[in-house]
């Protein structure tokens, strides 16, 4: 019997023993548990756990509305699907919250950049649904302007955080560039909802970066004459537009949705008791927050409302005080999206805003764009990590921009 010690192990440097490995891990683990947004990461929690209620309600309705006489779909399809995604979507966001912000920074870029070379080709070799191609299949069915988002904002944060550089570099150029730019591929799809949203949070982050007035008066001149072109030459824009303040098959949904989610007064129906969901399109996905109505109540519908400000409250919060430009402008930016996302969706729901076609975050239905909210949040949740333990310079990013620019 060979009685050699220590037992041979690999030639290879990466070899660890599996005690250190483990004591690694753990201690990874207490700094993250020390650094994460616990209230934030809880609030976010709770809305997924909301989501899967409001999926459990809806799910019925839109099985039965796709089922034909040949087949017949299982009621509990979409909430099955949407349990799956969930744990999908909750291990994306908790595996991306580990990373340093750098990294956080890195990997919004490549993704960012992916899913934007993507966006040309999706008018190629894109599935068509309802009218719009938006989507490529990969073996998921996958939206690039969902995952877009938050890369673009990463994207944006980054290259506006160079001013701290240098102050003349035409930052807001090259960002309204890439806004318009964007804004074209989405267009074409056709996709306005999701262009106006990306032109919201780009005028969120040029405003927080210290841009001269005159110079975003401009800007949003020239996007608002974008704006009233479109209306004249673009068909999805004037139809959609049209059909909201006139009447017609969008406003008609609309309107229905409307009807949906006043139907249950304050405390609703009941759970799988609603009635006007079931001639709801899409009760699952964009009008899932009519059903909510519906069967929970206006009430519910008020305290998601107050759970989605909460989340955005706590993620500005966090960044108060901030001293670095880039944290404050990607963690801005990606709460706005996250923010701007369910209040657009909501507004549709109460028939305040034309048909978009835009999921509820975190509580409608839905593959790719669970995934791509998760991976927002995840981002988010790792930029807004912070040592309890670790001063920041006095005096917060105004006196850290002045100060650079008095060096300057």
């Amino acid at each position: 019997m060979s009685s050699a010690w220590p037992p041979s192990r690999p030639a290879s440097g990466s070899y660890r023993p599996p005690a250190v490995a483990q004591r690694r891990w753990r201690d990874s683990l207490r700094v993250w548990w020390r650094e994460i947004d616990k209230v934030l990461l809880g609030l976010i929690m709770l809305l997924m756990a909301f989501g899967v209620l409001a999926v459990a309600a809806a799910s019925p309705a839109s099985a039965d509305q796709l089922s034909t006489a040949r087949v017949t779909l299982d009621e509990f399809m979409f909430l099955k699907r949407h349990v799956i995604f969930q744990f999908m979507g909750l291990s994306v966001m908790i595996g991306l919250s580990f990373l340093s912000r750098e990294s956080a920074r890195r990997v919004g870029i490549v993704v960012g950049a992916i899913m934007l070379a993507l966006l040309f080709v999706v008018p190629i070799i894109g599935e068509e649904k309802n009218g719009a191609r938006r989507w490529i299949n990969l073996g998921l069915s996958l939206q690039p302007s969902e995952f877009l988002k938050p890369g673009f904002a990463i994207i944006c944060a980054w290259v506006l955080s160079w001013r701290l550089r240098d102050a003349g570099l035409p930052v807001i150029w090259f960002v309204s560039g890439l806004m318009g730019l964007i804004a074209a591929l989405l267009m074409a799809q056709p996709n306005l909802g999701d262009a106006i949203l990306f032109a919201g949070i780009w005028l969120v982050m040029v405003l927080l970066a210290g841009v001269a007035w005159q110079l975003i008066l401009g800007l949003i001149g020239v996007g608002a004459v974008g704006l009233t072109l479109a209306y004249f030459f673009y068909d999805n824009a004037r139809n959609r537009i049209d059909s909201f303040l006139g009447g017609g098959t969008a406003f008609d949904q609309v309107d229905l949705a409307q009807r949906t989610l006043t139907a249950g007064g304050w405390t609703g129906s009941g759970l799988w008791l609603g009635i006007r969901k079931m001639n709801l399109p899409e009760a699952h996905t964009d009008y899932i927050f009519s059903v909510i109505g519906e069967e929970f109540g206006l009430i519910a519908c008020a305290v998601v409302v107050a759970l989605y400000a909460a989340v955005v409250l706590r993620a500005l919060l966090r960044m108060t005080g901030e001293d670095n430009l880039f944290a404050l402008l990607a963690g801005v930016g990606l709460v706005t999206q996250f923010g701007g996302q369910a209040f657009i969706n909501i507004l549709v729901n109460l028939k305040l805003f034309p048909s978009k076609g835009m999921t509820l975050p975190l509580i409608s239905y839905g593959g790719s764009s669970t995934l791509a909210v998760c991976f927002t949040l995840g981002l988010l949740l790792a930029i807004t990590r912070r040592n309890p333990f670790l001063a920041r310079e006095a005096g917060g990013l105004r006196d850290l921009i002045d100060r650079k620019e008095e060096r300057s």
